[in-house]
């Protein structure tokens, strides 16, 4: 695993794209018992080399029911991207995360950590890369029916604070997903 996460670190295959430059972005161990599949590295991740180091990362951990040691914990938690470097932005916000982070290193990553029970897919971009033809027609629709995906994936939405007007029109998904996503968490962290 060592030298797999050394070769993703000094990875510059899609150097020409990234205004930013080269920050692969990655913490994983053999014995992560749970993956978190996000979208990229946002501007202050890519700055501060720590993954998902900003509002979107609380958000995310106070869904998970953790700290920030567990959290940042790779013996029990990895934090796996679907683009290992910050895309940049544009218009709308960040740019989609590199497309070829995923086919080239994720199998690799997933194979070394023989301890996952559980892969938490944040955000469109992991739910249509892993869960294909099995996801609804929309987000909204794969996050509400969850338990489809059970016990491999656990899909969830962006944690991004910008996300708070769909929670609040998605009342079900912090009184039936986040309970039962602590429930999980907890039980494989244990």
């Amino acid at each position: 695993m060592k030298k797999l996460l050394s070769e993703i670190r000094n990875c510059r295959v899609c150097e020409k794209h990234l205004e930013f430059g080269v920050n692969p972005i990655i913490a994983a161990s053999p014995k992560s018992r749970i993956v978190v599949i996000g979208q990229a590295p946002g501007r202050i991740v890519h700055e501060t080399n720590i993954p998902w180091n900003d509002k979107s990362g609380d958000n995310l951990r106070n869904w998970m029911g953790i700290d920030k040691a567990l959290f940042y914990n790779a013996e029990f938690i990895a934090l796996m991207p679907m683009g290992f470097c910050y895309p940049g932005k544009n218009k709308a916000g960040d740019l989609p995360p590199r497309p070829e982070c995923a086919p080239l290193w994720h199998h690799l990553l997933l194979e070394a950590m023989t301890e996952v029970q559980l892969i938490l897919l944040i955000g469109q971009y992991s739910q249509n890369y892993y869960l294909k033809e099995k996801t609804k027609t929309t987000l909204t629709e794969t996050v509400r029916n969850y338990k489809t995906y059970l016990p491999k994936f656990f899909p969830l939405p962006h944690p991004s604070p910008r996300n708070n007007i769909w929670q609040a029109k998605n009342d079900w998904f912090g009184k039936k997903v986040l309970p039962d996503l602590k429930k999980h968490v907890q039980h494989i962290l244990e």
